[in-house]
């Protein structure tokens, strides 16, 4: 089994967190970042000094063309590497209620948080099946399953994925490759700095924001050998706010 690890949008958040875990799991990680080289380099130095390895791979996920390009390039200096793990992580919202919604929104968020599940997933599912080994775990939300105002154009790219996730399992579940997905609800990253944290952890039933870490515990798990009869699945990690 060939132990990369490739973790989109892994600078910051829950993707950083992702990286981290996997990179003490083993897995040698790629961790792709878009334009904050600064960030993504110091989750590669504390990669490193907590003795893991990995390195860093600049592509804009929603465009067929940045995506195709990097992975070529990759290739080419990789040529007896294939990644065998997948999580699909990197994301924006562009929030506004849909009467006000533009369509520059509209569009930006489903090329970033769905389009680019094809562009990237599309780059890594056929060496997964030729090698009959791959996870692939899609980071989707509490909005995707759910639903919220304000964010209808998030909610339909994270429900695409979800959807998505379901059939690509039954297409490639015979090859030992397993496709699932994460909802998180509210977590404490950059993506909520902005939320009102006291009013809305009293929705929760555990009365708290999750951390980044308690989501890549279930990603690591997810990518293990353990969790090789769990596919098709969407897993909530929220606190029991909604399932």
């Amino acid at each position: 089994m060939n132990n990369v690890a490739l973790v989109t949008g892994g600078s910051r958040g829950i993707g950083k967190a992702i990286a981290l875990q996997l990179a003490s799991d083993g897995f040698h990680v790629i961790v792709n970042y878009h334009a904050n080289k600064e960030a993504a380099n110091n989750t590669l130095i504390e990669i490193k000094k907590a003795g893991g390895k990995g390195e860093l791979v600049q592509f804009d996920i929603s465009s067929a063309d940045s995506v195709k390009s990097a992975f070529n390039n990759w290739r080419e200096q990789n040529p007896e590497e294939h990644i065998s793990v997948l999580v699909n992580n990197a994301g924006i919202r562009k929030d506004n209620l849909f009467v006000w919604l533009e369509q520059s929104d509209w569009d930006k968020v489903i090329d970033t948080n769905l389009n680019s599940f094809y562009f990237v997933t599309k780059e890594v599912v056929q060496d997964m099946v030729l090698n009959k080994f791959g996870r692939i775990i899609n980071i989707v939300s509490l909005s995707g399953l759910k639903g919220l105002p304000g964010q209808v154009n998030y909610s339909a790219a994270k429900a695409g994925v979800i959807a998505a996730t379901k059939a690509l399992a039954q297409e490639v579940g015979k090859k030992n490759v397993t496709v699932n997905a994460v909802a998180p609800g509210f977590i404490n990253t950059d993506m909520t700095k902005d939320l009102d944290v006291q009013t809305l952890k009293k929705t929760v039933p555990l009365n708290r924001f999750g951390n980044p870490e308690e989501v890549a515990y279930l990603v690591s798990f997810l990518a293990s050998e353990k969790a090789g009869y769990i596919t098709g699945e969407c897993i909530s990690i929220n606190g029991g706010l909604y399932s």
